[in-house]
């Protein structure tokens, strides 16, 4: 399977379908128990390994009956050093499992490549904390040491992209957007907001982007919104400024509740698909530069369709 050709900074109103809400899946749909929501292990066996690829051959046959490409994300949110050692993982397996999680994902996708879909193997790097509040708090200069191991792991297995999802403050983000560029790999920054649409950090979403460009001269391909509902962004994309142009991309939750109330729930909330997908076709109606579409928490196969069939 050749590399992917594609300019993401040059997407113009390219449609790219992602995935849903992996780790939600697992646990509330297939029945699994996902320590520290880490969803990499499962690529150690074959039975996690094919329990994965059933998941996003879903979104990868979506994408492919409706004629849009794929970002076809690495199930390595989890896979850096401090939720790694919390499993087990020293620095060298944690390194092998992210190289291994490239491959596997470029194996995937390798039978729509050869079909001439676009694809793009997407190393995922989460956050070092915790993906709803702002703990362990770095510089810009400190992120970029700390995720640097797992960003190289991807470029040498030979990712098409790296992107830093679930982001909870611009420090972090700029030290990510860093490391990916002193690796030669582009980036994608994708920050999470709150319900009154600030980052947990207390940071505007304006501020939040700008800073990140102004720290790293515009490294970031693109940013991105994740981990909240629509209802949450909304007004506040409603700004003015050069950086509402840096959003390509959204994964929205499918619920309409607050971080805390999903982090308590015991139930999955799957919202209303149909919404869902209206919402998106509403936002890409005002913007229609944000082509990168996808879930996250609580998204299936059914929201992403939804999604796509309405904006297409």
């Amino acid at each position: 399977m050749t590399k992917a050709k594609i300019d993401l900074r040059e997407l113009g109103e390219t449609v790219l379908l992602t995935d849903g809400g992996l780790e939600t899946s697992l646990v509330f749909m297939d029945g699994l128990d996902l320590p520290f929501f880490a969803a990499f292990p499962q690529l150690r066996e074959e039975e996690g390994q094919e329990r994965l690829a059933r998941y996003f051959r879903q979104f990868l046959d979506i994408a492919e009956q409706r004629g849009v490409g794929f970002v076809l994300d690495t199930p390595t949110w989890r896979a850096n050093p401090d939720w790694g050692g919390k499993l087990g993982y020293s620095d060298k397996a944690l390194s092998a499992a992210n190289r291994h999680a490239v491959s596997w994902a470029r194996a995937l996708g390798a039978p729509y490549a050869a079909r001439g879909m676009v694809v793009l193997v997407n190393g995922v790097v989460g956050p070092r904390g915790d993906g709803y509040r702002v703990d362990a708090v770095m510089t810009t200069a400190e992120a970029e040491d700390y995720h640097m191991d797992q960003i190289k792991a991807f470029r040498d297995a030979g990712a098409d992209m790296v992107s830093a999802i679930t982001m909870t403050y611009s420090h972090e983000a700029a030290g990510i957007a860093c490391a990916a560029m002193a690796s030669g790999l582009p980036s994608v920054i994708s920050f999470t907001v709150e319900t009154d649409g600030r980052l947990p950090s207390g940071e505007s979403l304006k501020d939040a982007i700008e800073s990140v460009d102004d720290e790293t001269d515009g490294a970031p391909a693109y940013f991105m919104i994740n981990c909240a509902h629509p209802s949450h962004f909304d007004a506040v994309l409603a700004g003015d400024g050069g950086w509402v142009g840096r959003i390509r991309g959204v994964r929205a939750n499918a619920s309409a509740r607050s971080h805390a109330e999903l982090d308590a729930a015991t139930e999955l909330d799957p919202g209303d698909p149909v919404d869902l997908g209206r919402r998106y076709r509403a936002m890409r109606d005002r913007f229609g530069h944000i082509g990168v579409l996808g879930g996250c928490c609580g998204t299936d196969a059914r929201h992403i369709a939804a999604i796509c069939d309405a904006c297409l």
